[in-house]
């Protein structure tokens, strides 16, 4: 990122501009201890007099009432709030003109602020009290009061908490009068100003102490800069979260969301005392001392896939250059680029009226389609189509530009998705839904409808970051989700059996990311750079899965390294002060998965033989058992010494029948219910109960052979064995009870047996010999 300076010198203010907002992507009003409203229009570059105040009025902060209520989007803003130094607050119209004045605190009120969806004002005074109003100017509350003067104030993501300063200290008061608040020492000086992104739920502050901190919502420090040569008197958040701005005595900074600055300002303005950022997150201006207006430009941006380097040289130009052969291209756009994305072969381009794909094989004609909405806040790419969000709704689109889907769920707000709470694979859409982060919707990518039963997939914590995997038939589509314990659990998308079966993967995982090629997944977990070479091994054999890691130590990427991008066997890490590390990974898994998924099974083997690596043979291991391909798994659970599977697989192979067989395969997994259940529907009784009573369920054992009234004595016999074995007496009353009228003869338990076993055998003939007329027919 960089950011080219503009200072328009048209007209400025005769004294200290002390506010500034937008009312559109290219319109801004500044106010200024001069008395005067200007407004800016950057497209012209022309600035004009919107109103000359009263002499007595001094503004002190601006906001405009925002432009999206209740889902519906304005075409721009109307309205604005203005407090000033007398104590009142004031309602104005686009055109200057004050439509209300109200008195709201004794001394100046030092900050105004709309909540999100304009149904609130919140204001914060000089003589230390908070207070809440309605849209029209009514007193709703005052929510606080203390003896020190409240200098900035900020609403929580979904407007039901309250950020305000005191002093030293940061403090998050809910609405809700008995819920507790959240206070601690943020800064060594007063602190000046506080901003609250929606989107990231992050924090930012600044004060006194010449210093900018970021915050996460519980008041933990996730960074503190070093200290500038004079105190920091404003920040702001991106819309979308990604970066914020800094400003200070001659100083504007532009920092990643993570804390570190990615560029370094020193214009000629005095102290910047109030930043705002355009709804595009393209542009920032500033309110100077000097008074002056200072408008930034964001450029400079990068992108990399593979061989390919895009870099954003101007509003509407971008670079293109193949580091491999050093060809470049120059793309030209009408209007200025707002969003970017390159992966799977495309890069999607979104300015502020269209919406442009371009693939990576030709880069002179790119598909353009206009756009609704025009602030696109999001893009995510998959292999076959792309998804786009803006303030209304989120879109599905073919590379083709072709609309695909709309999925959409009570009570949505696209205004906060971003990168960590939404995912998308070619069948799939997963969505962590923001009013109970708990939850996640899946939907059809195809159709934009909800999967399966309609029901979302609820997690037992709350949920901080998803991602779907890229490969495979939709059936097997798995999401990878990190809770609040910083959990990697795994689930399948669609439910295989009654619940979905949620499986943890890894603890202390801060940052996770799927291969674009092969469902593999890597993520740092805690002090550890680890690969999940066969993640669903956990689905087949639990025990497998710590046999499939690549593990090394993580101490390269130094402290909270984010996961950027797992493109072929290249993974690309963003470390904590920003520069990018690299690290490569064998091949072998990938192409594991391609030969499993092909049924190249021989080919499978003679990898593992050449490779010999254990957690290729434990991924082959799980690969084959999952396909019910017993002689392969048996090779590769030999090569791991896993003596019992292979005996237990050999025994699978010597089953009469394949319903027994695929109900072993079952066991083998540890699903039990739904062995039952496929031993019981191909009418195999006997079966059932002897499964229930290896397992030791002799609770279960028995309720079948009654129920079916059968093996009664069977069950009996085997549970007066089992007792004998461990020289123990019957405390079971239903054993008890039936126990009273049945004679236990082994003799006639294992003709019985034989029989049973006999019958197998001829309804798997039967069957075969059928199955073969039926298809020479």
């Amino acid at each position: 990122f960089h950011l080219t300076i503009v200072l328009l010198n048209i007209w400025t203010h005769k004294e200290l501009v002390s506010c500034v907002g937008w009312t559109t992507a290219d319109e801004l009003y500044s106010c200024s201890e001069d008395h005067q409203i200007l407004r800016w229009n950057l497209l012209t570059s022309e600035t004009s007099l919107v109103v000359k105040l009263q002499e007595d009025l001094f503004p002190i902060d601006l906001h405009w009432f925002p432009k999206t209520v209740g889902g519906k989007k304005q075409a721009q803003a109307e309205i604005f709030v203005l407090t000033s130094t007398d104590g009142k607050f004031h309602l104005a119209s686009k055109m200057g003109r004050i439509e209300k004045s109200v008195e709201a605190h004794k001394g100046a009120v030092l900050a105004g602020r709309w909540n999100y969806d304009g149904t609130a004002l919140i204001t914060a005074g000089e003589d230390g009290q908070i207070k809440i109003w309605s849209k029209s100017g009514m007193l709703r509350s005052t929510l606080a009061q203390q003896g020190s003067p409240v200098y900035s104030v900020a609403w929580g993501p979904d407007s039901d908490r309250i950020l305000y300063t005191s002093g030293r200290l940061l403090i998050i008061k809910p609405l809700q009068p008995s819920a507790k608040l959240l206070q601690w020492k943020a800064h060594d000086g007063i602190i000046l100003k506080v901003d609250w992104n929606s989107v990231n739920d992050l924090i930012l502050s600044s004060g006194e102490d010449c210093k900018y901190k970021v915050w996460d919502s519980y008041g933990r420090l996730l960074y503190t800069s070093s200290s500038h040569d004079y105190p920091v008197t404003s920040v702001s958040w991106s819309p979308d979260g990604e970066v914020f701005a800094v400003g200070s005595f001659n100083t504007l900074r532009l920092c990643d969301k993570t804390g570190w600055s990615y560029v370094l300002e020193k214009p000629n303005t005095g102290s910047v005392f109030s930043l705002a950022w355009s709804a595009d997150g393209t542009q920032l201006a500033g309110a100077c001392g000097n008074g002056h207006v200072i408008f930034a430009h964001v450029v400079e941006q990068r992108w990399e896939w593979r061989s390919f380097e895009i870099t954003l040289t101007k509003r509407r130009t971008m670079q293109v250059r193949n580091v491999v052969n050093d060809a470049g291209d120059v793309l030209e756009f009408r209007d200025r680029v707002i969003k970017a994305s390159l992966a799977h072969g495309h890069l999607v381009v979104t300015t502020s009226l269209q919406c442009y794909v371009y693939s990576a094989t030709n880069w002179n004609t790119p598909l353009i389609f206009d756009l609704k909405e025009g602030t696109v806040s999001l893009i995510v790419q998959a292999e076959k189509h792309f998804l786009l969000v803006d303030g209304t709704g989120v879109y599905v689109f073919s590379y083709e530009g072709r609309l695909i889907s709309t999925p959409r769920f009570p009570g949505m707000r696209t205004d906060i998705l971003n990168a960590q709470s939404v995912s998308l694979s070619n069948d799939t859409i997963a969505i962590r839904d923001k009013s109970d982060e708990k939850v996640i919707f899946l939907f059809d990518a195809l159709t934009g409808k909800a999967l399966g039963d309609g029901k979302p997939l609820t997690h037992k914590m709350e949920v901080m970051e998803i991602a779907l995997d890229q490969c495979g038939p939709s059936s097997d589509r798995k999401i990878a989700v990190i809770d609040k314990n910083r959990d990697l659990y795994l689930t399948a998308v669609h439910r295989l059996y009654r619940e979905h079966n949620i499986c943890k993967i890894g603890t202390m995982v801060h940052t996770m990311a799927w291969n674009d090629s092969a469902n593999i997944l890597c993520g740092i977990q805690d002090t550890q750079f680890t690969v999940w070479h066969y993640p669903s091994a956990v689905f087949t054999d639990k025990d497998l899965l710590p046999k499939t890691l690549y593990m090394k130590d993580a101490s390269e990427f130094s402290r909270a390294p984010h996961i950027l991008n797992y493109v072929g066997t290249q993974v690309t890490v963003r470390r904590c002060d920003g520069s990018l590390v690299y690290s490569s990974v064998s091949p072998y898994p990938a192409l594991l998965h391609e030969y499993s998924a092909s049924s190249r099974w021989e080919d499978a083997l003679r990898l593992c033989r050449f490779a010999k690596d254990q957690s290729l043979w434990a991924c082959l291991a799980g690969m084959a058992m999952a396909n019910r391909e017993l002689t392969t798994a048996e090779v590769a659970y030999a090569a791991i010494g896993e003596v019992d599977k292979v005996q237990y697989i050999n025994s699978i192979k010597d089953l009469p029948s394949k319903e027994s067989s695929v109900a072993h395969m079952l066991l083998f997994s540890g699903h039990v219910q739904e062995a039952e259940a496929t031993l019981l529907q191909a009418g195999l009784v006997y079966q059932t109960i002897q499964v229930h009573i290896n397992l030791y369920n002799w609770d279960r054992a028995l309720e079948l052979a009654v129920k079916h009234k059968t093996h009664v004595d069977t069950v009996l016999a085997y549970r007066l064995k089992f007792l004998q074995d461990f020289s123990k007496k019957e405390t079971n009353k239903r054993f008890m009870q039936y126990a009273d009228g049945v004679e236990v003869d082994w003799e006639k338990i294992q003709a019985k047996v034989e029989m049973e076993l006999v019958k197998e055998r001829e309804k798997a003939a039967t069957t075969s010999v059928r199955s073969s007329l039926a298809s020479r027919r």
